[in-house]
């Protein structure tokens, strides 16, 4: 086979219409093989790489095409005392791969040691049958007039699902699209996803994963999908046509269509470690590539991992190519599949540079000056579990973060328990005392009361205690502090005033948040009453525990929350683009914002601590919604009052003075729902208002 010298870059497999260009990076390596596999026998041909230009071993191939299955093996030293573990036995995937075909099987070949003689010894046994393969994708799609929808974060309503669990049961997707890119291109899944009125789709992880050892010992699966072997490929399990070079054009054919209906795509992905794990796990890629280059290791003793993940690595963000191995695969997210954001689990591993979190790491001064990545939507999971890790509000002004502290505040305030009142007025208005002082704006906020990690809503409000235990770890896994929601009965139940009390926690959750400043992020499912049978850590079920039942949703509360979204899409002010300034502003004759109490009276300071402080009246004024356009006038808006009251027991509200508005209409009482009956109230008018519910009322003269 004629092989020439090829280029350095770019790193991976690139096919240009004659042929195929392969690089690869290390340091360590003395020398590159090429493994090439016949598509009908499985035989491997070996090329010896003939070229080292800076570290990146290159060759290029006239013959090769794409759907060329490939990999590579890198002599270089067997040292682990010192981080290094090559062995030419091992196949390694390619970094840059763009597709990737099988999976891996797990026998002992796959591992660079010998089980019986330990971590130290040299495993010599050719992993070639039990593991993946990369493959050479064909580049050419015809996106026809498709780009990045770019839609302002103030408008924005992001649905978190997962692209196997979304469609899996769907009755009106076809079954051998279930499960799949395709399926949730379906019009099925289309219609559904516009009728509920979400604007974004975060797709829970789709970069190649690997399914754990320990798990499939144990008749389970990686289906969160958070233990990445391959930052460029689409993982191959979820597309229908499993043909290697069809995979890319799947996942693309699904971003177009999303596109067409005006949906954004933003992708849950994991660059804080990979799947190979600690020192005793398999070697795949990275490990057998240039250990010590792209992972941390301790500095004492190499042959450990430092680990800020609780997965068993963390990649070396100190080195320039595993930046560049980061960088590059964001840009291809972008610029040749369409995606229109990330959201980056961990990310405070990320910004480690030698232990501490710094926000002005190397990674995200890249982000930053990166014209490209730097115009996308990008969302920091803004904690890992390291030291000192726990950075909400922290990261860097072009980055919104998953704002735990609101997710905790909310389930506080509605609980009933004491002293949240003054926090829970921060998170209700975008949470400003976490990022406006460093010129960040509301949407700095992903506001947020569930998500794939932890209890579902149906669940929250259903479960005092987690049941995890068809995870196999006797129950030991998942949160412990999710509880005290049951409502006094345990589980599902057919006592009609628990269950009405669950309902109206339900819509209280929901209420808050697509009615609080910030971005609202809802977990999928919830809005059809999902349950995972009170599972709060359903990475391992890859089955009905997980899945959405199509054949048993709540349509009453999707109802509820298709109004709710609508609702908010109708009225700018509950999605201002700047902060609330506690005055009157653009010529109003009263403040933007004010604070009551049930009495009617606005707040005082020594008010947002007494015991009665599980009760809120908050006034938005409609008339002072800075205009999106610096140059226009103020966008004007209904004004709203908004009462919350999370006592276990009635309250009688009081309305406001006239000078706040003489007369209102009830619109929504989460005791009962949207209100049809609008019945004109007057300022100074006594409302009962039931225990653990929050009404709206709209200003109409």
């Amino acid at each position: 086979m004629k092989l020439w010298p090829g280029n350095p870059y770019p790193l991976g497999a690139t096919f240009d219409g004659s042929g195929t260009n392969f690089s690869i990076y290390s340091n360590i390596a003395e020398k590159v093989e090429l493994c090439l596999f016949n598509s009908e026998s499985g035989r491997e041909t070996r090329i010896e790489l003939p070229e080292v230009t800076g570290y990146c071993w290159h060759g290029y191939l006239p013959e090769v095409e794409p759907c060329q299955r490939y990999g590579f093996r890198v002599h270089g030293p067997w040292e682990p005392e010192n981080g290094h573990r090559c062995n030419p036995a091992k196949l390694l995937l390619d970094p840059y791969a763009k597709a990737i075909d099988g999976q891996v099987l797990w026998d002992e070949a796959v591992f660079g040691y010998n089980f019986k003689e330990g971590p130290e010894s040299r495993n010599d046994i050719d992993s070639a049958p039990f593991v993946p393969r990369s493959v050479v994708h064909q580049p050419q799609f015809d996106w026809k007039d498709d780009k990045l929808l770019k839609r302002p974060w103030h408008e924005t309503i992001i649905y978190e699902t997962h692209v196997r669990g979304f469609t899996i049961r769907h009755p009106e997707i076809p079954e051998e699209l279930r499960g799949t890119y395709a399926g949730l291109a379906h019009p099925a899944a289309i219609d559904y996803l516009k009728k509920l009125g979400i604007t974004a789709v975060e797709l829970m992880p789709v970069h190649q994963f690997i399914h754990d050892k320990h798990l499939i010992d144990k008749g389970l699966r990686n289906y969160w999908g958070y233990n990445s072997i391959g930052f460029f490929a689409p993982h191959n399990e979820y597309a229908s046509n499993k043909r290697p070079g069809s995979i890319v054009a799947e996942f693309k054919h699904m971003v177009k269509t999303l596109h067409q209906a005006d949906i954004e795509v933003i992708l849950d992905v994991v660059y804080n470690h990979t799947g190979e794990g600690n020192h005793l796990g398999p070697t795949l890629s990275f490990k057998g590539i240039d250990n010590a280059y792209y992972y941390r290791t301790m500095e004492d003793d190499p042959r450990y991992y430092m680990d800020f993940t609780g997965t068993g690595n963390s990649l070396h963000m100190r080195n320039p190519h595993v930046l560049q191995l980061l960088m590059d695969s964001l840009r291809y997210w972008v610029l040749e599949m369409h995606i229109d954001g990330f959201r980056f689990d961990l990310a405070s591993t990320l910004a480690r540079e030698l232990h501490d979190v710094d926000k002005l790491s190397a990674f995200f001064d890249l982000i930053q000056q990166d014209p490209v990545i730097s115009q996308v939507k990008l969302i920091a999971e803004p904690w890992d579990v390291g030291e000192g890790g726990y950075q909400v509000g922290n990261f860097p002004a072009v980055w919104s973060e998953w704002n735990g502290k609101y997710r905790d505040c909310a389930r506080d305030f509605w609980a009933g328990r004491e002293q949240t009142l003054g926090e829970f007025a921060y998170r209700l208005t975008g949470s400003s005392d976490l990022y406006a002082d460093d010129s960040r704006l509301p949407f700095s906020s992903i506001n947020f009361i569930t998500a794939h990690d932890g209890f579902t809503l149906n669940d929250l409000v259903s479960y005092d205690q987690k049941h995890n235990e068809a995870n196999g770890e006797e129950n030991k896994d998942g949160s412990d502090h999710e509880g005290s929601w049951n409502c006094g009965v345990e589980g599902p139940t057919d006592d009609p005033e628990v269950l009405k009390l669950r309902t109206r926690q339900k819509r209280n959750f929901l209420a808050t948040l697509i009615l609080s400043q910030g971005v609202p992020m809802l977990l999928g499912g919830d809005e059809i009453g999902r349950t995972q049978q009170g599972n709060n850590n359903a990475y391992c079920q890859d089955n009905e525990i997980s899945w959405y039942d199509w054949d048993n949703i709540d349509q009453e509360l999707f109802a509820f929350t298709q109004r709710l979204i609508g609702y908010y899409h109708q009225h700018p002010v509950f999605r201002r683009r700047r902060w609330f300034q506690g005055r009157a502003i653009h010529g109003a004759e009263i403040t933007d914002i004010a604070w009551f109490t049930h009495t009617g009276e606005q707040m005082a300071e020594e008010n947002w601590g007494q015991d009665f402080a599980k009760s809120l009246g908050v006034y938005l004024n409609g008339k002072t919604i800075p205009n999106p356009n610096p140059k226009g006038d103020p966008v004007t808006d209904d004004s709203f009052y908004l009462i919350f009251n999370a006592h276990f027991e009635e309250l009688i509200f009081t309305l406001p003075p006239k000078k706040w508005g003489k007369s209102w209409v009830k619109e929504l009482d989460t005791d009962v729902g949207w209100v049809n009956d609008k019945k004109t109230l007057r300022a100074g008018n006594e409302l009962p208002v039931v225990a653990r519910s929050l009404v709206v009322l709209r200003h109409v003269s």
